[in-house]
Protein backbone atom coordinates (compact mmCIF):
# COMPACT_ATOMS: atom_id res chain seq x y z
CA UNK A 1 0.00 0.00 0.00
CA UNK A 2 1.58 3.27 -1.07
CA UNK A 3 1.25 6.49 1.42
CA UNK A 4 -0.42 8.27 -1.36
CA UNK A 5 -3.25 6.36 -2.73
CA UNK A 6 -5.53 9.55 -4.14
CA UNK A 7 -4.03 11.95 -5.96
CA UNK A 8 -6.15 15.88 -6.39
CA UNK A 9 -4.70 18.18 -9.34
CA UNK A 10 -5.29 21.76 -10.26
CA UNK A 11 -6.12 22.44 -13.98
CA UNK A 12 -4.58 26.05 -14.71
CA UNK A 13 -0.70 25.70 -14.23
CA UNK A 14 -0.66 21.64 -13.35
CA UNK A 15 -2.15 19.46 -15.93
CA UNK A 16 -2.19 22.46 -18.52
CA UNK A 17 -0.01 25.91 -19.35
CA UNK A 18 -3.34 27.81 -20.24
CA UNK A 19 -1.36 31.01 -20.14
CA UNK A 20 -2.08 32.38 -24.00
CA UNK A 21 -5.46 31.65 -23.76
CA UNK A 22 -6.08 33.60 -20.24
CA UNK A 23 -3.88 36.27 -21.15
CA UNK A 24 -5.61 37.03 -24.39
CA UNK A 25 -8.98 36.40 -22.65
CA UNK A 26 -8.13 39.21 -19.47
CA UNK A 27 -6.57 41.84 -22.26
CA UNK A 28 -10.21 41.31 -24.68
CA UNK A 29 -11.58 42.14 -21.05
CA UNK A 30 -9.16 44.88 -20.23
CA UNK A 31 -9.85 46.48 -23.53
CA UNK A 32 -13.35 47.14 -23.47
CA UNK A 33 -12.42 49.55 -20.10
CA UNK A 34 -9.92 51.18 -22.27
CA UNK A 35 -7.28 49.22 -20.47
CA UNK A 36 -4.17 48.17 -22.59
CA UNK A 37 -1.49 45.82 -21.71
CA UNK A 38 1.22 45.44 -23.59
CA UNK A 39 3.45 42.65 -21.66
CA UNK A 40 1.47 39.54 -21.47
CA UNK A 41 3.58 38.58 -17.85
CA UNK A 42 1.95 41.54 -16.66
CA UNK A 43 -1.34 39.31 -16.30
CA UNK A 44 -0.18 36.01 -15.18
CA UNK A 45 -0.98 36.46 -12.13
CA UNK A 46 -4.53 35.78 -13.18
CA UNK A 47 -4.02 32.21 -13.62
CA UNK A 48 -4.85 30.91 -10.30
CA UNK A 49 -7.66 32.50 -8.26
CA UNK A 50 -11.15 33.61 -9.16
CA UNK A 51 -11.76 35.72 -11.91
CA UNK A 52 -13.59 38.53 -10.32
CA UNK A 53 -11.31 38.89 -6.92
CA UNK A 54 -8.31 39.30 -9.93
CA UNK A 55 -10.03 42.22 -11.20
CA UNK A 56 -10.94 43.79 -7.93
CA UNK A 57 -7.77 43.14 -6.43
CA UNK A 58 -5.30 44.11 -9.40
CA UNK A 59 -7.44 46.78 -11.43
CA UNK A 60 -9.55 48.40 -8.10
CA UNK A 61 -12.72 47.38 -9.95
CA UNK A 62 -16.06 47.43 -7.83
CA UNK A 63 -18.42 44.44 -7.81
CA UNK A 64 -20.63 45.06 -10.53
CA UNK A 65 -16.60 46.47 -12.56
CA UNK A 66 -15.82 42.64 -11.93
CA UNK A 67 -18.69 41.00 -12.81
CA UNK A 68 -18.35 43.10 -16.62
CA UNK A 69 -14.81 42.34 -16.92
CA UNK A 70 -15.68 38.47 -16.35
CA UNK A 71 -18.21 38.21 -18.79
CA UNK A 72 -16.25 40.45 -21.16
CA UNK A 73 -13.35 37.97 -20.42
CA UNK A 74 -15.67 34.44 -21.39
CA UNK A 75 -16.60 36.16 -24.77
CA UNK A 76 -13.18 35.66 -25.86
CA UNK A 77 -12.05 32.96 -23.27
CA UNK A 78 -15.60 30.55 -24.01
CA UNK A 79 -14.94 31.33 -28.23
CA UNK A 80 -11.06 31.02 -28.46
CA UNK A 81 -9.22 31.15 -25.61
CA UNK A 82 -10.57 27.87 -23.81
CA UNK A 83 -8.72 25.92 -26.55
CA UNK A 84 -5.23 28.78 -26.45
CA UNK A 85 -3.91 25.66 -24.33
CA UNK A 86 -1.20 23.23 -24.20
CA UNK A 87 -1.03 19.76 -21.87
CA UNK A 88 2.47 20.42 -19.91
CA UNK A 89 4.95 17.30 -21.03
CA UNK A 90 5.20 14.22 -19.50
CA UNK A 91 1.78 14.90 -17.70
CA UNK A 92 -0.43 11.92 -19.19
CA UNK A 93 2.36 9.62 -19.04
CA UNK A 94 2.32 10.20 -15.23
CA UNK A 95 -1.33 10.08 -15.13
CA UNK A 96 -1.19 7.03 -16.95
CA UNK A 97 1.45 5.62 -14.85
CA UNK A 98 -0.59 6.24 -11.75
CA UNK A 99 -3.69 4.99 -12.97
CA UNK A 100 -2.07 1.30 -13.81
CA UNK A 101 -0.88 1.52 -10.38
CA UNK A 102 -4.50 1.73 -9.00
CA UNK A 103 -4.22 5.55 -7.82
CA UNK A 104 -7.49 6.96 -7.92
CA UNK A 105 -6.99 10.61 -10.07
CA UNK A 106 -9.04 13.70 -9.28
CA UNK A 107 -8.97 17.32 -10.32
CA UNK A 108 -9.88 20.47 -8.04
CA UNK A 109 -9.47 23.36 -9.48
CA UNK A 110 -10.86 26.84 -9.25
CA UNK A 111 -12.27 27.64 -13.13
CA UNK A 112 -15.76 26.38 -13.73
CA UNK A 113 -16.29 22.88 -14.30
CA UNK A 114 -18.38 23.37 -17.55
CA UNK A 115 -14.91 25.21 -18.94
CA UNK A 116 -12.73 22.47 -17.25
CA UNK A 117 -14.89 19.81 -18.93
CA UNK A 118 -14.19 21.04 -22.27
CA UNK A 119 -10.72 21.35 -21.67
CA UNK A 120 -10.17 17.45 -20.30
CA UNK A 121 -12.30 16.48 -23.27
CA UNK A 122 -10.19 18.23 -25.39
CA UNK A 123 -6.83 17.10 -24.45
CA UNK A 124 -8.39 13.44 -23.82
CA UNK A 125 -7.34 13.64 -20.31
CA UNK A 126 -10.82 13.19 -18.48
CA UNK A 127 -10.26 9.59 -18.49
CA UNK A 128 -7.76 9.49 -16.07
CA UNK A 129 -10.29 11.37 -13.33
CA UNK A 130 -12.84 9.68 -10.51
CA UNK A 131 -14.16 13.52 -10.21
CA UNK A 132 -13.88 16.67 -11.39
CA UNK A 133 -14.81 19.20 -8.86
CA UNK A 134 -14.91 22.91 -10.39
CA UNK A 135 -16.51 26.07 -9.77
CA UNK A 136 -20.52 27.53 -10.73
CA UNK A 137 -20.54 30.05 -13.12
CA UNK A 138 -21.13 32.71 -11.06
CA UNK A 139 -17.91 31.52 -8.89
CA UNK A 140 -20.21 31.21 -5.40
CA UNK A 141 -17.90 28.70 -3.59
CA UNK A 142 -14.90 29.09 -5.96
CA UNK A 143 -11.93 28.94 -3.46
CA UNK A 144 -9.47 26.35 -3.26
CA UNK A 145 -10.50 24.73 0.28
CA UNK A 146 -14.38 24.00 -0.92
CA UNK A 147 -13.27 22.64 -4.32
CA UNK A 148 -11.30 20.49 -2.67
CA UNK A 149 -13.61 19.60 -0.27
CA UNK A 150 -16.35 18.75 -2.59
CA UNK A 151 -13.99 16.18 -4.21
CA UNK A 152 -13.06 14.71 -1.12
CA UNK A 153 -16.88 14.32 -0.25
CA UNK A 154 -18.12 13.40 -3.27
CA UNK A 155 -14.93 10.98 -4.03
CA UNK A 156 -14.76 9.46 -0.39
CA UNK A 157 -11.34 10.61 -0.41
CA UNK A 158 -9.55 9.43 2.79
CA UNK A 159 -7.53 12.96 3.47
CA UNK A 160 -4.48 11.31 5.37
CA UNK A 161 -3.53 9.22 2.09
CA UNK A 162 -4.55 11.74 0.16
CA UNK A 163 -2.11 14.93 -2.48
CA UNK A 164 -3.14 18.34 -3.92
CA UNK A 165 -1.16 18.94 -6.59
CA UNK A 166 -0.74 22.66 -7.56
CA UNK A 167 1.17 25.51 -8.95
CA UNK A 168 -0.18 28.09 -6.53
CA UNK A 169 -0.26 29.00 -2.72
CA UNK A 170 -4.52 28.41 -3.21
CA UNK A 171 -3.20 25.00 -3.67
CA UNK A 172 -1.51 23.92 -0.89
CA UNK A 173 -3.74 26.06 1.74
CA UNK A 174 -6.25 24.58 0.18
CA UNK A 175 -5.35 21.50 1.11
CA UNK A 176 -3.91 21.84 4.23
CA UNK A 177 -7.43 23.67 5.12
CA UNK A 178 -8.39 19.74 4.20
CA UNK A 179 -5.77 18.29 6.19
CA UNK A 180 -4.11 16.68 3.35
CA UNK A 181 -0.50 16.84 2.03
CA UNK A 182 0.44 18.82 -0.76
CA UNK A 183 2.97 18.86 -4.18
CA UNK A 184 4.41 22.37 -5.66
CA UNK A 185 4.97 21.98 -8.97
CA UNK A 186 7.34 24.82 -10.40
CA UNK A 187 6.32 24.16 -14.20
CA UNK A 188 3.72 26.21 -13.22
CA UNK A 189 2.66 30.33 -12.47
CA UNK A 190 3.90 30.12 -8.48
CA UNK A 191 7.38 29.86 -8.57
CA UNK A 192 9.09 28.19 -5.27
CA UNK A 193 8.83 31.45 -3.09
CA UNK A 194 5.26 31.31 -3.13
CA UNK A 195 5.06 27.72 -2.21
CA UNK A 196 7.44 27.54 0.49
CA UNK A 197 5.48 30.12 2.37
CA UNK A 198 2.45 28.64 1.72
CA UNK A 199 4.18 25.32 3.38
CA UNK A 200 3.99 23.15 0.73
CA UNK A 201 4.89 19.56 1.78
CA UNK A 202 6.70 18.72 -1.08
CA UNK A 203 8.26 21.08 -4.10
CA UNK A 204 8.93 19.39 -7.54
CA UNK A 205 10.23 20.96 -11.06
CA UNK A 206 8.95 17.72 -13.47
CA UNK A 207 5.51 16.04 -13.64
CA UNK A 208 7.73 12.45 -13.10
CA UNK A 209 9.16 13.75 -9.97
CA UNK A 210 5.25 13.18 -9.14
CA UNK A 211 5.78 9.40 -9.09
CA UNK A 212 8.47 9.54 -6.83
CA UNK A 213 6.47 10.51 -4.23
CA UNK A 214 3.49 8.69 -4.64
CA UNK A 215 4.65 5.30 -6.01
CA UNK A 216 7.69 4.95 -3.20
Amino acid sequence: MYKYTHVLFDLDGTLTDPGEGITNSVMYALKKFGIIVEDRAELYKFIGPPLADSFKDFYGFSDEKAWQAVEFYREYFGDKGLYENRVYRGIREVLEKLNAYGVKLYVATSKPTMYTLKILEKFQLLEYFEVVSGSAMDEKNSDKATIIKYAVDKGEIPCHQALMVGDRKFDILGAKANNMDSVGVLFGYGGREELTNAQATYIIETPEELLNIVLR
